[in-house]
């Protein structure tokens, strides 16, 4: 028993952290691989295990033991028994399932030229036990897609691939799954509390001769950051069974599109980068010709404006999700099939549509990273990113990337704004919707967001917000740009190069600014208002300023009193305190300087 340490471990498996404790900062950094942040008010953060915690530690090689022995070393008492129990067994259950290749069967179905018969690729589902063969087998969601396995078939597969190696309780406990299917089993299986280990060699793409460039195209040095190498070889591994694809989480401004352009360098093969909008695409064109030997005739948009495909080929989620009919098909899914990938980037995986998750369950053969600033999703599909594109293979605290100057030091500022009194009454019988609309536009904000750009004239500021008429008000007040989803994709670009190039100071941007929009030189931020206290919102505008420079990025937030805003503001702080983020609140009175 140590009272100087900070943690206290409940019985509940919730995780206290007393952050004025001498180790805080080092704990803390020792519970991200297998803990989620649940609260983090002033003196003691909230910590859960939860079974995807545990399964993204397991499948990184962070094993039970090694998150049992952070407990105990941090720990102020002792760790309840249960807990530990409860981590071993969890921990335990990532590996009892395995996914290896299987034979080709034939079918009845004949072949193009009616000469033959049709013949479809299966995979092993393997257990390690009975009762978890059996459990699995009477599972109403997964039995329909598991057929009977047999041991002389087993034994053929065996002879044609030495390298596969089952234990004798494998071979008793198998089933046959169709190659197509394995996405979905893999995601109805971690529903079922059993993640799938998938230890099948990812099929080779296309070739691609590609490499970074030592100089950019503008003639500057380019140096890879040593975690942005590393996390390109976390995903890619010996390129063996079980390595090649997953999700890399990094802060905004910490160059993940450098990490997607490194992993490329090292497949070598053709690639389809996905993100989220049209500014994206265009970002991520200029950055492959900027930083690698690729050349204009290689890449490809395919959005609204252009639908080509070539060796490398950026597309938006927009246009994937597409179609002419709510009840139709997704005509724009066959660009997963038109060449032979070998790498597949989702840029800003937290965002994947949920209808695309259908087309990524069936790319299971592909290599394939998701590149995110947090994997919080607000619908809940964190597990979906699991199974699906990968589990987490990379991590690195903003903090500490902070430390190192690799991102910008930020200070998080709420600015507590009254609601004029002429609003109050229809604010008091307004719906709970109607609340938040009432609160998030009081007309006093754009009196502050003025004093403020005023305040801080060597900063190039961007204002962000959801309300478009809002915005529109600022602007005009401003004499400023302003950008929605209803600006033209030139004018966009034209707007992001002059703020870039410092011909314009102030940017007004709705929420398409949220995501894959490279501002390096913003260093001050306003939010007017927001997604109802989205943590994935607030990460990523809060990237919008953190590009490295020498001074110390500003993040504004304008919250009315008493209201629904300052309930969502609650929700918001969660993801910048887990970050290690100081989060001052002023009260604005009309005379505050915002120092």
């Amino acid at each position: 028993m140590d009272y100087s340490n900070p943690l206290i471990v409940q019985g509940d498996r919730t995780i206290l952290l007393d952050v004025h404790a001498p180790l805080a900062e080092e704990c803390r950094n020792a519970l991200i691989p297998f803990a989620e942040l649940e609260k983090s008010p002033e003196h003691l953060h909230t910590y859960r295990l939860s079974p995807l915690s545990l399964w993204n530690a397991a499948s990184a090689g962070f094993s039970a033991e090694n998150a049992i022995q952070v407990l105990e070393k941090y720990s102020r008492f002792e760790v309840p028994q249960s807990v530990e129990m409860w981590i071993r067994e969890i921990s335990d259950r990532f590996g009892k399932l395995r996914l290896l290749p299987g034979p080709e069967i034939q079918t009845d179905a004949p072949t193009k030229d009616g000469k033959g018969k049709l013949t479809e690729q299966y995979l092993y589902l393997t257990a390690k036990a009975a009762p978890i063969y059996k459990e699995i087998a009477a599972n109403h969601s997964v039995k329909k897609y598991l057929a009977a396995c047999s041991n002389p078939d087993l034994t053929a597969a065996m002879a044609q691939s030495p390298d596969l190696v089952l234990t004798e309780e494998e071979k008793q406990f198998c089933f046959l799954i169709k190659l197509t299917d394995r996405g979905t089993i893999k995601q109805l299986l971690l529903q079922a509390g059993w993640p799938v280990k998938d230890e099948i060699m990812l099929a080779d793409g296309e070739h691609l001769d590609v490499s970074l460039r030592q100089t950019t195209a503008d003639g500057h040095p380019l140096r890879i950051r040593e975690y942005q190498i590393n996390s390109a070889k976390a995903l890619i591994g010996n390129k063996g069974p079980g390595t090649g694809f997953g999700t890399i989480v990094l802060p905004c401004g910490a160059g993940k599109t450098i990490v997607g352009m490194t992993i490329m360098d090292m497949l070598k093969t053709s690639t389809l980068i996905i993100t989220t909008n049209i500014s994206a695409v265009h970002q991520w064109i200029a950055e492959l010709l900027d930083k690698t030997t690729l050349t204009k005739d290689q890449i490809a948009e395919y959005s609204g404006e252009n639908k080509d495909i070539k060796q490398v080929t950026v597309a938006t989620y927009q246009v994937l999700t597409w179609r002419p009919d709510k009840e139709g098909p997704y005509p724009h899914f066959s660009i997963f099939h038109e060449r032979n990938w070998g790498l597949i980037i989702y840029d800003e995986v937290h965002m994947l549509p949920a209808p695309i998750f259908r087309v990524v369950a069936e790319l299971q053969a592909v290599r394939r990273v998701g590149l995110t600033a947090t994997l919080v999703r607000e619908d809940g599909c964190e597990s979906y990113v699991f199974s699906l594109v990968g589990p987490k293979r990379y991590d690195v605290p903003w903090k500490e990337l902070e430390r190192d100057k690799w991102i910008a030091t930020a200070e998080c500022v709420e600015v507590r704004i009254d609601l004029p009194q002429h609003l109050e009454i229809e604010y008091a019988v307004a719906t709970q919707r109607e609340k938040h609309k009432i609160s998030s536009q009081n007309p006093e904000k754009i009196n502050v967001t003025k004093q403020i750009i005023e305040k801080y004239p060597d900063d190039k500021i961007l204002v962000i917000g959801q309300y478009l008429s809002q915005l529109e008000e600022i602007a005009k007040l401003l004499k400023c740009p302003i950008i929605t989803g209803r600006t033209p994709n030139a004018e966009r670009d034209k707007i992001y190069s002059d703020f870039k190039s410092g011909a314009i100071r102030v940017l007004v941007v709705s929420k398409v600014a949220n995501f894959a929009i490279d501002l390096p030189d913003a260093s001050l931020a306003i939010q007017v208002s927001g997604t109802f206290g989205s943590r994935q919102e607030e990460a990523q505008r809060l990237g919008r300023i953190l590009r490295p420079k020498e001074r110390t990025s500003r993040f504004f937030t304008l919250i009315t009193r008493n209201t629904v805003e300052e309930e969502f503001g609650f929700n918001r702080q969660k993801f910048l305190a887990e970050q290690g983020y100081a989060y001052r609140i002023i009260r604005y009175t009309g005379e505050d300087d915002f120092e």
